[in-house]
């Protein structure tokens, strides 16, 4: 394998640990090579915290050897100040004369700047490593950046019949109409851990009381989101039990403070794109549309979704409402006993 190849791999490798914890920050991994031999690496581990090059340069015992080594990172350094100082200047002032990357900064204050930097001190700077790859372990980021709206994935379960709930009484209302397992479930909350915010439509949040929250694998709660129009929900509801943040998108009510905040929409033209707009403004990087088959057709119709996760219980319920129907590519397949579960990409 390439050198360049490999030790990019290492970065991406790093970059992963840092998932659910550096947002709306990008993920990034980033190793120091002298004469063949890692001497430092290092990845941004939280959000506010030190960028990768800055933990991978303080990780080298001996900083003398920098003026020889070669810097690979899977993302561009940046060229601003933000929570933490340019990683470009540090690049630059420990006289690192090699730095490797993977992908460009898609972000306006970033986008080509670090690298021109790193160039006008004499750096020898090389450029698109494995790069798909490295946009592919920061899709979230870069359709943040490039589409001006947060990643987007629907999720269900459906019966092997094709529906997602069956024939329900206001007395019957309360819990979900469970049709996986508890693999899959749990499955359902290491995504959640995984990603900022999770929605559900109004008659979601009433027939399943959803708590959204991550109880099954350690992680943190998303930002809780839910649309009522008329604001009609009881406060009883577990996704008013402040045990997470919580947003609701609604007609009558603006109140951004506070837990639950309260957000007025114009639910006389089209909600999605102005629940989108809202989630970019506060840095919303992913969203999980979890809600019912109307919730997330109004997704699935105008194509506003990057994947979709399907999942297909060992249940037959013969009537009920039909699941969505989607198109898309299967990029992923994988089973939890006697539940499957088929992950879609939009490739529009």
């Amino acid at each position: 394998m390439d050198q360049h190849n490999f030790y990019m791999e290492r970065c991406i490798s790093l970059a992963q640990k840092g998932a659910g914890q550096v947002s709306p920050n990008p993920m990034v991994g980033c190793v120091i090579v002298h004469n063949g031999v890692v001497i430092g690496e290092g990845y941004h581990e939280k959000h506010g915290q030190a960028h990768a090059e800055v933990n991978a340069i303080n990780s080298v015992q001996d900083k003398e050897l920098l003026k020889e080594s070669t810097l690979y990172v899977s993302l561009e350094p940046c060229a601003h100040f933000g929570f933490t100082p340019p990683c470009s200047d540090l690049i630059i002032k420990m006289q690192i004369p090699r730095v490797v990357i993977g992908s460009g900064d898609p972000n306006e204050k970033v986008a080509g700047k670090g690298i021109e930097r790193l160039k006008n001190a004499g750096i020898e700077v090389t450029q698109g490593i494995l790069e798909s790859q490295c946009r592919e372990l920061n899709k979230r980021f870069f359709t943040f950046q490039e589409k001006k709206r947060p990643f987007i994935i629907l999720k269900w379960a459906e019966t092997q019949d094709g529906f997602i709930d069956y024939p329900r009484t206001s007395r019957e209302f309360g819990q979900p109409s469970w049709i996986t397992g508890e693999k899959a479930l749990r499955k359902v909350h290491e995504m959640r851990a995984e990603e900022d915010a999770i929605l559900v439509g109004t008659h979601t949040a009433l027939k399943d009381n959803p708590s959204l929250t991550v109880r099954l694998c350690e992680g943190r709660n998303p930002l809780r989101i839910v649309i009522d129009n008329r604001l009609q929900l009881p406060a009883s509801l577990n996704l008013f039990d402040r045990k997470a943040p919580t947003l609701v998108f609604n007609s009558l009510k603006n109140q951004p403070e506070g837990n639950p905040a309260f957000i007025k929409i114009d639910f006389e033209n089209e909600v999605v794109p102005q629940i989108l707009s809202y989630l970019h403004s506060i840095n919303i990087l992913s969203l999980i549309v979890e809600g019912g088959r109307k919730t997330l057709e109004s997704f699935i119709m105008p194509g506003l979704w990057d994947e979709a996760y399907r999942f297909v219980g060992n249940k037959n319920f013969s009537d009920g409402t039909k699941a969505p129907e989607i198109s898309g590519a299967i990029i992923h397949k994988e089973k939890f006993d006697a539940d499957k579960l088929f992950v879609y990409k939009n490739l529009h």
